[in-house]
């Protein structure tokens, strides 16, 4: 295993920890608006810290970005952690069980090493470049669907972005007009992860940050997906808008979604 991937996964179990003990015992958990309909709990924050703990324990010059605290500075410029300590607060916020832990590692710009951790159902997901994806230990791909049609295709409403609701709900609508059914779960890192694993068909999602797509994106494209920009391009982590797949599913999306994306989407 790579040494940093060892980092990477008990930082993810340690802050599973902290999330699963919490949910056990939901009455003693704060919670605090940060934003129009964008939620942080003192969970979101031990959970955080835990994994900071462990990277820099074990790698103190390392830099980290992370969702609740901003930017961790450190003195190496070729290493840099992104983490979500609770990618899907608003689910653990109401008791529905489906949220993860997301960490990955860009060594000098690239992602080299990613963990997404479901602490509930105790699945662990991570990948290393060049060395296919994996849960639990076992090897997962993509499905190879030659189609759209008759598969699962998952995605995630624009509620910090709401200027593109009407784009967004003529995506929905056409999306839904090809497969089989939709899904909205609630975790962007779960969704990027189920779609590696075969669990979903494809998945698509406008205006997310970095910490919310850097594991899963690594994760599915280690298992075979197409991962994309919303034109097709490689701009997600800076755009927010992904759409990712088997190859082919994925380039159904695209030519679907194409025609009715604003300029705005198109442009960003």
């Amino acid at each position: 295993m790579h040494p940093m991937m060892t980092i990477a996964v008990r930082a993810a179990r340690a802050a599973g920890t902290v999330i699963t003990r919490a949910y056990a015992q939901m009455d003693k958990v704060k919670v605090e608006a940060k934003g129009q309909n964008d939620y942080v709990t003192s969970v979101d924050k031990e959970a955080e810290q835990a994994i900071i703990y462990n990277i820099h324990k074990a790698y103190p010059d390392h830099r980290i970005v992370a969702e609740e605290s901003g930017e961790t500075h450190g003195e190496s410029d070729e290493y840099l952690w992104i983490i979500d300590p609770l990618d899907g607060t608003t689910n653990f916020v109401q008791g529905i069980p489906h949220f993860a832990v997301s960490i990955a590692l860009q060594v000098k710009g690239k992602t080299e090493v990613a963990v997404v951790y479901d602490p509930l159902r105790d699945e662990l997901f991570s990948a290393t470049r060049g060395q296919g994806a994996q849960m639990n230990g076992f090897r997962i791909r993509v499905p190879q669907n030659n189609e759209l049609a008759g598969g699962i295709v998952a995605t995630g409403f624009p509620f910090k972005a709401r200027q593109h609701t009407d784009t967004y709900m003529t995506l929905l609508g056409e999306m839904f007009s090809h497969a089989a059914d939709m899904r909205r779960a609630g975790s962007a890192a779960l969704d990027l992860v189920y779609t590696a694993a075969g669990r979903l068909d494809g998945y698509f999602e406008l205006c997310l940050k970095p910490w919310d797509i850097a594991a899963g994106e690594l994760i599915a494209r280690e298992a075979g997906a197409m991962v994309t920009d919303i034109n097709g391009g490689h701009n997600y982590m800076k755009s927010g808008h992904i759409v990712a797949g088997g190859p082919k599913v994925t380039q159904a999306m695209l030519k679907a979604m194409r025609p009715h994306l604003s300029e705005a989407l198109k442009l960003s």
